[in-house]
């Protein structure tokens, strides 16, 4: 052979590669076959890179573990998860009822895309029981999306009566489980059929990387979901699937710090002159934290407080105070974040009254002490300008 043809066919893999902690991170499109007859073998081996290599294998391996579930799918990202989920299990004709408190790019797809393709699409309130729910539904509902606790305002629905209603009747069950991050709460344990989180947030736990995942607990819905990427497309970087497993790891480490440090800044705050409520289900007398208590073993450092009612600007005076929380929409990573949930509230079908203007925050992995002045600084801007 020539010097050009040795040159692109040297320096191939080490075999058998190095054990390491970690996956190798393979970053091929092809894959080499090791015979004719394996170049369609498609259900015996990956035949495509985009198929997923070794680190995601591991990822999907590690995400079942953590879900108890039969298969885990991934997604490029979190709302990629959910909607992928929605079109692999829905069809024309198909009836979803989705939560009023659902996220809220959710709702969006499920208005402008799902409506379009001739899915019937209806919001039910977080507060409906299972019968009450069970009730609503109508011959065509062929899927339920829960979220518990739900988007901004976090009421905790109850997931297993839900679930055990909807599968007597021959329904299926989505949750976004993204606040549990899949450790909190175990959804296929308790009846749900489709448990979906963004990555992204918790188990990234960076806040530098996009993904989402969806555990199933069946594994007909395994073949549904991994078909649904293959026919659409989507795909996942190994470096990205290494990212989140590395993530993963410390997942149990972490949001054991954002659970203390959440309590102790929401148990800080309810006795607050400035605040109203503090929307924390680990708080006495917490709207939902009877079901938290029963089927969550903690929380995580995201949570919801409203300031006493004062004039308009006085909230964004609180937030544009504050020096360590910073203002942003994601969550789930070291840093300590905050929003002014309002301007979304006007987007559901049966608005709330929170009695004053509803503030979400992140508590991140920085010392409570040093977030707490932080706040306080915020709510001496707030006193100022109300």
């Amino acid at each position: 052979m020539t010097e050009e043809t040795r040159l692109i066919h040297s320096g191939l893999a080490q075999t058998p590669l190095a054990r390491t902690v970690g996956p190798p991170i393979q970053r091929g499109s092809t894959v080499l076959l090791p015979n004719a007859a394996a170049l369609y073998d498609h259900e015996s081996q990956v035949t495509y890179g985009r198929q997923g290599l070794a680190a995601q294998s591991a990822l999907i391996e590690a995400l079942a573990e953590l879900e108890h579930a039969a298969g885990v799918t991934l997604y490029p990202s979190g709302l990629a998860a959910l909607t992928g989920a929605l079109l692999a299990v829905l069809k024309t004709g198909d009836e979803v009822m989705v939560v009023d408190t659902v996220y809220k790019p959710t709702r969006r797809f499920c208005d402008t895309v799902l409506r379009r393709f001739g899915v019937g699409v209806r919001y039910y309130p977080a507060s409906l029981d299972a019968a009450a729910l069970m009730e609503a539904c109508g011959p065509a509902t062929r899927l339920i999306v829960l979220e518990s606790p739900g988007s901004l305002s976090f009421e905790f629905q109850d997931v297993p009566a839900i679930a055990a209603a909807a599968r007597a009747r021959g329904m299926l069950t989505l949750i976004d489980n993204t606040w549990a991050a899949g450790l909190l709460f175990k959804p296929l344990d308790h009846g749900v059929d489709i448990s979906v989180q963004a990555l992204t947030k918790y188990v990234g736990g960076h806040s530098d990387v996009f993904m989402g995942s969806v555990a199933v607990r069946e594994d007909s819905l395994v073949r549904t979901l991994d078909d649904g990427v293959l026919n659409i497309g989507w795909a996942v970087s190994p470096d990205d699937a290494y990212q989140m497993l590395r993530g993963l790891r410390t997942l149990a480490t972490r949001m054991s710090r954002h659970d203390a440090s959440g309590r102790r800044i929401a148990t800080w705050l309810a006795g607050r002159d400035e605040v109203g409520q503090v929307l924390h289900p680990a708080l006495p007398d917490a709207p939902g934290g009877e079901i938290w208590r029963r089927d969550y073993s903690g929380a995580c450092g995201l949570f919801a407080f409203t300031l006493a009612p004062g004039r308009p600007k006085a909230t964004e005076a609180f937030l544009d105070a504050l020096e360590i929380f910073g203002l942003g929409f994601s969550w789930g990573g070291f840093e300590s974040l905050a929003i002014d949930c309002d301007p979304q509230l006007s987007g559901r079908g049966a608005p709330s009254d929170y009695g004053g203007p509803l503030v979400r925050l992140h508590v991140g992995l920085e010392d409570p002490e040093d977030l707490m002045a932080d706040l306080d600084r915020g709510f001496a801007a707030w006193r100022a300008a109300s």
